[in-house]
């Protein structure tokens, strides 16, 4: 087992998290785009992520040099933690940070992994100007009794640049502040509670460290967990009481000056120390003189290290408590100031309140205490090194120190000496790793005395030290002191190693104990891959290699390996040297994986593998009981007992079996239990599925390979236990494989069927796990099944011979009671999604089933009977069982499935798909049918006939033969509301007959109205997801109005309109009424999401449902409410209510509503469709007309009733009139392109409105004449010298004068003269004044 690093964290969005720190990189992505998945969290824009919009805009010189490489190195500018436990980080930069929090989610392999995502984010400074310079994620114990080792809560402590301290919860919020110092915060840093390893280990106190650049502030851990703790709890009374004025308890810490040192930029805090004797004497001796004094107990005193310039590294020892002095006049000047220093009450809360409230009240700076003096002990003085971080580690007697001249210096902490140095390691990062021994992993040895030389004697501790090495990007694990490097990885140049160097803050020596949390030691956080990575190191790597028995296992195993890589000359000669080999490892441990490496080599072929194996065997039982491993020998004889399976199998599949009995379809009928109208009906319904599922699936090219499996995957599938073969968690894929190799050549009638069943039941595998490897093969080898019939026959036997197997069918099944082993078999055909090869296997298993159920109820019925009177009665009746009753229920859900999926596949013949871009359609299983909810099946048929563009047309000439069989069956509303729809001209090949055995098999769930309603529903959501295809919007409004009852067409409509259609509406008109006119492409799409095109067309589809909708609405009282049925086979069904039965829950819509709003839907339409100007839609309404829109259609409303202003109708008139005019001027130039290019036109908005007959409709609902709005429309007519139609559209009155007038003025020569003395003559005779004209 050698050092590894192992990823056990993913982030979910990283790239999000730079460019909120970083917007300048955000804003250097293409075209000013957002580059972030839309599926990740939408937390970080309600969380604060809006904070983007507020940063300021950089100065045009740094956006046009940006930096390529830090959109990689990023990492290395921020402020990063992550705690202990993992459950938080936290990413900061100036101002800004990110809180990322774990969260398990499924990768796109499908597997559960951990990924990291936002949390909480936002800006944490409240001076202006600070910034964060360091922080930590600390957490906190919880104080229950039933906790299981995971901490209560995390908190985040933030050092910045104005001396300020604070702490904040997961959530982003301010628990408390405190300003320590007026210097910036350099570093921060913990120290938890540990048990000491053996009495001579001074217990350490909890602790938080600051540093700044000429001062040391230690808060005492135990009263820090109180105050956060009550602040915590303060501040959730709070929020929920609504007071924020509560005072947070104080809080003691100490404050030291350092003094006698040029720069410090790190530090450690060691912890308390009580030095022996002579180190005493020594000390005093040095500091004090020949005349210093010597107390007989050691003072206890807290050491710091701190690493900068002049000295490189420093050493200060604080004194604890208010012992005398131990040395000279210049150790009790130092003493006697400190009880300055010793728990100083810290004063200058900020407190937790808003950000709003502080800037109201006036800031103060709170009152800072001094420090007390604490001068060097001593140093490593080195003038030109700098030193830039010290790590120390777990065990507190060494401290890694890394300088600026690229070296990693170790060192001694108690006797203050450098003890190694690595070179070349400029800007390393470091950290430490602690493993303790397991003593499971103990070899006893009979020679070695020592107490490590058995089970039971202490765990011994090896110190790990981390290097990671940026501008190489190799990670490094070395051991120590003097120990060689035992790990090396290479990582990337961009990541950063995290290294807490703590655990849990809140325990003691009595709660620590029961306490097992899972923490991390170190960490690697790629930003290029988003992963977080820890070391898995293990404790022989410490060991001295002359002494360690492992080491030479690993050895010997490296040596394996690469034995099994190389081609081998000879395989005798790989063969003896394997053995020698695995037969020299000493440890069980790795002599088992050494074998495991060996079983798992693709180039060793099977004979090496069982020689290999049994040799080992043979050698452990060979040796003593006492020192076998009972754990090995059980390995290797479970892994001889897959090898002979493996073997005994390949041989049956190897040899030459070939079934010559011969195989026709009266022998099918026999062995299936059917007469010939049910076999022939079978055989068609099978022979179309095949031809219409081979048009739709891609070419499959042969595979040799069916029923071959190599042994390397053989033993990867299987595990042997408490005698008995089980299968690993595998694939689905690698399922069919397993099965395939034991079946494959027995289903096509190549193997002996019975010695493979007696060779499988021997081995120890169970009838239940072979029925399902069975079946997983027969289901998914379907187009190989379809084609070779005679399998049918292999199966019937195959499936006998594993029902008489011993714990197959229970002895005690009485055939009232449901069988688990048949129960077994219908489950797989149900969640089949292959229904050829389901229906083909629920027909073998019935007709099993059945022989069975038969023979044991003939067997117990002989019991009672006599001789020749019991075989006379079993000839006259058959068995019946509940089971039979299943099986039958089945095979009708299953060729219900087949036929439905044969629709499915089915396609017209047509040049090319008319919807492209349409999604695939599902598979089916009875079990989707089933759950699929009582529309699932239209639903199903409604998304094919979406994507094949079928006219409704065709839907309902599939229907005839059902209505020509049902002739008495009223046709309510056939010919209410709906257009004809020309037909499509493309070849719908067996489509009709095909739906039309639909509409038989379902006459229900495929009732035409369900299935229009359906249709109708799929294509207005494929229209929402893609509105610039309005063609699925009118397809959409086909399908409604051939819904030939009212109370699913209302519903359907309403539902629309409320789902789809309301927002896009009213965007429009308040579009249109804000530019008075018919607005431009780009302004469509910005308002609506639809080109102007694609807005005139779904104006003029909203016209159309909302006519629909008012029909409706008048017929439904007159008809009943259809009654949902669902066919005997199907009233199983579960889940989402269908479309029909949500149509029918809508309430009955307001009708002048309704029509209020087809008025103002008509306004826009033709502001669009004719592109009016100085038209504002909402300018024709009055205030009561204007409140009324956009309201739910069911509700009622104040419309507006009575007389209406002569302003509103003045302008109404204009508008209609400007209607009219554009639209006869739309039809005239039609009628000329008609006769210039002998083609009709098409135009983009489907089937065109009769617009002045429209016109004269609105005329009468906006209280406009409409004989003022038809005399327009002669007038333009003539106009246009269309007289025929004026003459049309003129009443028979106004015809006859019309003659007179036109004899009478014959002469004039002037057509506009004449013409307008025409209308002046028609607008006097009706008796209307010129000036109203």
């Amino acid at each position: 087992m050698a050092c590894s690093i192992v990823q056990f964290c993913h982030f979910q969005d990283l790239q999000a998290a730079r460019d909120f720190l970083f917007p300048h990189l955000r804003e250097e992505t293409p075209s000013g785009a957002l580059r972030r998945d839309p599926s990740k969290s939408s937390s970080w824009e309600d969380d604060g992520w809006g904070a983007w919009e507020e940063t300021e805009p950089q100065d045009p010189e740094e956006d046009g040099n940006p930096c390529k490489a830090q959109k990689t190195s990023w990492l290395q500018d921020c402020v990063l933690s992550l705690s202990p436990t993992n459950d938080l980080m936290v990413i900061a930069r100036e101002q800004k940070a990110v809180f990322l929090v774990p969260k398990w989610k499924y990768s796109d392999k499908g597997k559960e992994e951990m990924q990291f995502a936002a949390g909480w984010s936002g800006s944490l400074n409240v001076e202006e100007g600070e910034c964060v310079t360091s922080a930590l994620c600390i957490p906190l114990a919880s104080q229950k009794r039933s906790s299981t080792g995971r901490p209560d809560w995390t908190c985040i402590v933030v050092g910045f640049t104005s001396g300020y301290v604070r702490f904040y919860t997961e959530n982003g919020v301010l628990l408390l502040a405190q300003l320590l110092n007026e210097d910036s915060v350099l570093q921060l840093k913990c120290r938890t509670y540990e048990i000491p390893r053996h009495p001579g280990v001074t217990e350490q106190n909890e602790e938080l460290s600051i540093l700044y650049p000429a001062a040391i502030v230690t808060i005492d851990g135990f009263s820090l967990f109180q105050s956060l703790r009550a602040c915590r709890n303060q501040v959730a009374k709070a929020a929920a009481s609504g007071n924020e004025n509560i005072q947070p308890p104080p809080l003691a810490y100490k404050k030291w000056g350092l003094q006698d040192i040029d720069t410090i930029i790190d530090h450690a805090s060691i912890g308390i120390m009580t030095l022996s004797p002579f180190d005493q004497m020594k000390t005093a001796s040095t500091i004090g003189g020949f005349n210093a004094a010597i107390k007989n107990s050691p003072p206890a005193m807290s050491q710091y290290i701190t690493v900068g310039s002049n000295p490189f590294t420093g050493f200060f020892y604080a004194l604890e408590g208010s012992a005398q002095p131990l040395l000279s006049h210049v150790a009790l000047a130092v003493a006697s100031k400190l009880t300055s220093a010793l728990l100083n009450a810290a004063s200058g809360w900020l407190g937790w309140k808003s950000k709003h409230e502080e800037e109201a009240v006036p800031k103060q700076k709170p009152k800072v205490e001094p420090a007390a003096p604490l001068a060097v002990r001593f140093g490593l003085p080195d003038s030109r090194r700098h030193g830039e971080s010290i790590c120390l580690s777990p065990c507190n007697t060494l401290a890694a120190v890394t300088d600026d001249f690229g070296r990693v210096i170790l060192l001694d902490v108690a006797r203050g000496i450098a003890i190694r140095m690595w070179k070349g390691y400029r800007d390393a990062q470091i950290g430490w790793m602690q493993i303790v021994e397991d003593l499971h992993e103990r070899v006893p040895e009979k020679a070695d005395f020592s107490p490590f030389g058995n089970t039971q004697g202490p765990s011994r501790v090896a110190q790990f030290l981390v290097i990671y090495a940026p501008r190489r990007g190799i990670l490094e694990v070395w051991s120590t002191q003097q120990g060689p490097r035992v790990g090396a990885f290479n990582v990337g140049k961009h990541c950063r190693l995290l290294y807490p160097g703590y655990k849990i803050m809140g325990l003691n020596n009595v709660t620590s104990q029961g306490w097992q949390p899972q923490t991390y030691q170190i960490c690697l956080v790629d930003p290029v891959s988003g992963s977080v990575k820890t070391l898995n190191v293990p404790f022989h790597l410490a060991l001295s290699d002359k002494k360690c028995e492992r080491a030479k296992d690993m050895h010997l195993v490296k040596k394996l390996a690469t034995l099994l890589k190389t081609k081998p000359p000879s395989l005798d000669l790989v063969e003896t040297e394997i053995k020698g080999l695995i037969l020299d490892i000493k440890y069980p441990a790795t002599k088992k994986q050494a074998l495991e490496s060996i079983l798992a080599s693709e180039r060793l072929p099977f004979s090496c593998l069982r020689n290999i194996t049994q040799t080992l065997m043979d050698t452990l039982k060979n040796q003593e009981l006492e020192s076998v491993d009972e754990g090995l020998l059980q390995f290797c004889a479970n892994k001889l007992k897959l090898l002979h399976l493996y073997e005994s199998v390949s041989q049956l599949n190897s040899r030459d079996f070939h079934s010559d009995t011969p195989f026709s379809d009266n022998d099918l009928a026999v062995l299936l239990r059917l007469d010939e109208k049910e076999l022939l009906k079978l055989q068609a319904l099978l022979e179309k599925y095949k031809q219409e599922k081979s048009r739709t699936t891609t070419v499959r090219f042969s595979d040799d390979k069916d029923g071959v499996l190599p042994v390397k995957t053989f033993l990867e599938y299987l595990e042997y236990e408490k005698d008995a073969i089980n299968i690993k968690k595998i694939s689905d894929e690698e399922y069919v494989e397993l099965g395939s190799f034991f079946f494959w050549k027995c289903l096509h009638g190549e193997s002996s069927t019975e010695d493979m069943c007696h060779t499988l039941e021997s081995a120890g595998l169970s009838p239940q796990l072979l029925l399902s490897l069975l079946l997983n093969v027969w289901l998914s080898k379907e187009k190989d099944i379809l084609d070779k019939p005679q399998s049918v026959c292999c199966l019937h036997t195959m499936l006998s011979l594993l029902s008489k197997m011993k714990v197959a069918i229970d002895e005690t099944w009485d055939s009232q009671s449901v069988s688990p082993w048949w129960q077994q078999m219908r489950t797989a055909c149900v969640q089949s999604e292959n229904n050829g090869a389901a229906l083909l296997s629920a027909h073998v298993g019935h007709s099993v089933a059945a022989q069975i159920s038969n023979s044991l109820t003939e067997k117990r019925f002989s019991q009672t009977v006599v001789g020749a009177d019991s075989e006379a009665l079993t000839e006259s009746w058959e068995a019946l069982s509940l089971d039979t009753e299943y099986w039958k229920l089945l095979l009708k859900q299953l060729e219900d499935c087949l036929l439905l999926q044969t629709l499915l596949h089915s396609r017209a013949s047509a040049p090319a798909a008319r919807v492209s871009h349409a999604e695939p359609l599902p598979r089916l299983s009875v079990k989707k049918l089933l759950e699929g909810g009582r529309g699932g099946i239209a639903d199903c048929v409604a998304k094919w006939i979406f994507k094949q563009d079928l006219s409704p047309e065709v839907l309902k000439l599939a229907n005839k033969d059902r209505d020509a069989e049902n002739p008495d069956e009223p046709k309510e509303g056939i010919n209410r509301g709906f257009f004809e729809v020309p037909e499509v001209e493309v070849n719908l090949g067996a489509i009709p007959d095909l739906l039309h055995a639909a509409y038989r098999q379902f006459p229900c769930s495929l009732e035409l109205d369900m299935l229009h309603a359906h249709c109708c529903w799929e294509y207005v959501v494929q229209w929402n997801k893609d509105p610039e295809e309005a063609r699925f919007f009118v397809r959409s409004i086909e399908h409604l109005k051939h819904i030939l009852n009212a109370h699913v067409q209302n519903g359907i409509a309403l539902m629309m309109w409320n789902t789809f259609l309301v927002k896009r509406f009213s965007a429009a008109t308040y579009l249109m009424d804000k530019v008075g006119k018919s607005p431009k492409d780009r302004l469509c799409r910005r308002d609506v999401g639809m080109s102007d095109t694609a807005m005139t067309s779904f104006l003029g589809s909203c016209l159309d449902l909302l006519q629909t909708l008012m029909e409706a609405d008048v017929s439904r009282d007159e008809m009943q409410a259809p009654v949902l049925d669902t066919e005997d086979a199907w009233l199983a069904v579960e889940g989402p209510i269908s479309i029909a039965e949500l149509a029918f829950e809508q309430k009955h819509i307001h009708y002048p509503l309704v029509e209020h709003h087809s008025v103002l839907c008509s306004v826009l339409y033709a502001i669009m469709r004719f592109s009016l100007k100085t038209v504002k839609p909402l300018s024709l309404f009055d205030s009561k007309g204007k409140n009324a829109f956009f309201k739910d259609l069911t509700s009622i409303q104040l419309l507006p009733s009575g007389e209406m202003d002569p302003n509103f109708i003045s302008v109404r008139q204009q508008f209609l009139l400007k209607v009219v005019s554009a639209a006869v001027q739309a039809q005239h130039s039609a009628v000329k392109d008609r006769e210039s290019s002998e083609e009709a036109p098409t135009t983009p908005f489907g089937k065109d409105q009769d617009w002045p007959v429209l016109a004269v409709d609105l005329a009468h609902h906006l209280q406009v004449s409409e004989d003022v709005v038809r005399r327009h429309y002669v007038g333009e007519l003539y106009n246009y010298g269309a007289d025929h139609l004026g003459e049309e559209v003129l009443s028979p009155r106004e015809c006859e004068v019309g003659a007179q007038v036109r004899d009478f003025i014959v002469g004039v020569k002037n057509q506009e003269s004449l013409l307008s003395f025409l209308l002046f003559f028609l607008l006097e005779l009706v008796g209307t004044k010129t000036e109203e004209y």
